[in-house]
């Protein structure tokens, strides 16, 4: 059991990468916020692509930009940091520049765009991972994926509420945000890019003496595909249940994604220093269980109907993001560590490919287990992901 880690906010930023690189961090998860929950209504207002079309179109664009990260493994275990960070950026600036040249009614040319757009939101996590595995090392850079994380909860919150003032604008005021986008990603690659950072190929053994590296790696990235459930269930699962279900007004959808997203920001950070007194792995097996915790939880509250469901659902949404955030602050750590880092690239790209996998099927499977009834959709997904805990405990 190790002592509890004291970080001062200069040291994240120092051991971020320095000013430069936290300036371009905050710049770009502004820029995603901006648009990235808002690319549907561009497609459906500004395009007049049918919502079904739209959605399809992102659909296919965001499962083909996993096709990626293979790649994007290698190129880090030659050594490259910031041009990676910086060359996801720059592939967003290009989807941005695409977007706004779709005309209406052209649905590949925007396929196309979101494609771009996915690719560099898919390559981002990994990319900036191994850049602060080189610039930081034991739970000092466990706190500094945390902070990273806050950080881009946070400009998405703040990107997705300008965004919402720019909807009562029309056509313009959402090409103009998209533009605005573009211009936010450009200034983010050149500041990522300028920090100049590249590791030297190494064989160092796995950080944290681990036996037996390889299956348990295995274990996580099949336990993470049921674990990246969880960040979707404020966005798709508890509105689709609040609204349909439990006839609830939609204030109460917008208020569990307010309350996420503060919750995120405000405590990823302390409670993954709190958490580097235990293993990574006991952490991560433990956000699993309070994760299956709240989905038996949101069982029993969907059960009360409507009055007393709405709030009790509301309730239980912050245990959720409670394992949502000791989840994000276990996981890509744990893998940070269990690589050695002669394939720490490899190793971060295969997970964010599993998060990716995880991210892309748990609409449909939420979808498709809701009209089922509760029981066959909170109780498979706490089931999966109790299973999933056991195997990444071992």
């Amino acid at each position: 059991m190790a002592t509890t880690t004291k970080i001062k906010p200069r040291a994240l930023v120092r051991a971020s990468g320095g000013p430069r690189y936290a300036v371009a961090l905050t710049v770009d998860a502004l820029g995603t916020g901006l648009l990235r929950p808002f690319l549907l209504l561009y497609g459906v207002t500004v395009l007049r692509l049918s919502a079904p079309v739209t959605g399809t179109a992102m659909t296919v664009a965001v499962v083909a930009g996993l096709v990626c990260m293979p790649a994007v493994g290698r190129w880090l275990d030659r050594g490259a940091r910031s041009t990676v960070v910086a060359a996801s950026m720059l592939v967003r600036v290009l989807g941005v520049v695409l977007l706004l040249a779709t005309p209406a009614g052209h649905v590949w040319l925007f396929a196309t765009a979101a494609l771009f757009l996915g690719i560099g939101n898919q390559v981002w996590p990994a990319a900036h991972a191994a850049l602060v595995a080189t610039v930081a090392h034991g739970r000092e850079r466990d706190a500094v994926l945390a902070a990273g994380r806050a950080l881009r909860n946070a400009g998405l919150g703040a990107g997705a509420l300008v965004a919402t003032a720019c909807l009562a604008g029309g056509t313009t005021a959402l090409q103009a945000l998209a533009a605005v986008t573009g211009l936010a990603h450009l200034a983010a690659a050149a500041l990522a890019w300028s920090v100049r950072l590249r590791a030297q190929p190494a064989t160092a053994p796995a950080e944290d003496g681990t036996d037996g590296p390889a299956p348990r790696m295995r274990a996580l990235l099949a336990g993470n595909v049921i674990y990246a459930f969880c960040l979707n269930v404020p966005e798709i699962a508890l509105p689709l249940i609040l609204v349909t279900q439990l006839h609830a007004s939609p204030v109460w959808s917008a208020a569990v994604f307010v309350a996420n997203t503060v919750l995120v920001v405000t405590l990823q950070v302390p409670v993954t220093v709190l958490m580097s007194r235990f293993s990574r792995r006991v952490v991560l097996a433990l956000a699993g269980v309070i994760l299956t915790a709240s989905y038996l939880g949101f069982l029993a509250a969907t059960s009360l109907g409507h009055g007393w469901g709405a709030p009790a659902v509301a309730a239980v949404s912050v245990i959720c993001t409670l394992g949502e955030i000791i989840y994000a602050g276990s996981a890509t750590a744990l893998v940070t560590a269990l690589a050695p880092s002669r394939v720490l690239g490899r190793a971060l790209a295969r997970f964010e490919l599993s998060t990716g996998v995880g991210l892309a099927v748990s609409p449909v499977v939420i979808t498709t287990l809701a009209p089922h009834g509760p029981t066959a959709l909170w109780g498979s997904l706490a089931a999966a992901t109790l299973l999933s805990s056991f195997a990444v405990a071992q």
